[in-house]
């Protein structure tokens, strides 16, 4: 058995649910509008351009998960999953899962955005593990903080390898599945390295180190 390992976002997904959801957020009255709009826009071309200050996005993001209660967030969610998320689950990305657990690989799922985010994502693609941004908790209320190390970047690598010494796995023979030349320390990590509809950089990067090319689009 080999690990086969996932980023979600623009990979399994053909959009990116963190942007989405704040989006969806403007959409519900959450969030101010054009100040909300204008910090999501600028930091999402902040990670596309590998210039993201996590932390400081993350200061963002996680607000609205402290301002409201779990009950509004539940129901959100639900509709969110409806709306924005459903119609850009890829099927050839459900294929690929599909095939991977067919030949008894175990599947993760690693991501930058948070869990209260994905782990719905994650449950609905029939994805058991899941490595995400951790949304501290205090007396059943999101308190706007972050647990531990973003799995962002190199953060992704430190959490991945903390995940491994507690299951006991290695990635020997493993594969990454991803979008994105922020995952690259993750990407040189793995056995089988393969871009999934990549962005510029990381395509030229695949090129030049022969790894496999995938779209999951079309």
């Amino acid at each position: 058995m080999s690990l086969a390992i996932f980023d979600l976002d623009n990979t399994l997904l053909d959009l990116d649910s963190d942007h989405a959801w704040g989006e969806f957020l403007i959409e519900q009255g959450a969030v101010d509008e054009t100040t909300y709009r204008n910090a999501n826009e600028r930091f999402y071309q902040d990670y596309q351009s590998g210039q993201l200050d996590i932390m400081a996005y993350l200061a963002l993001a996680l607000k609205p998960l402290a301002k409201n209660t779990p009950e509004q967030l539940a129901a959100w969610h639900q509709q969110f999953m409806a709306s924005k998320i459903e119609p850009h689950i890829l099927t050839r990305g459900e294929e690929l899962l599909a095939r991977h657990r067919a030949k008894g690989d175990r599947l993760l799922i690693i991501t930058a955005t948070n869990r209260f985010i994905t782990g719905p994502i994650a449950e609905r693609l029939g994805v058991d593990d899941l490595i995400a941004v951790e949304p501290e908790v205090d007396a059943g209320r999101y308190t706007g903080r972050v647990v531990g190390t973003p799995s962002f970047r190199e953060g992704k690598v430190t959490r991945l390898e903390t995940w491994l010494a507690e299951e006991d796995a290695t990635l020997d023979g493993a594969w990454f599945y991803s979008d994105s030349h922020n995952d690259l320390p993750l990407l040189e990590r793995v056995d089988h390295p393969v871009a999934v509809d990549p962005d510029d950089t990381l395509r030229e990067t695949a090129t030049q180190r022969g790894w496999r090319i995938l779209s999951l689009r079309g």
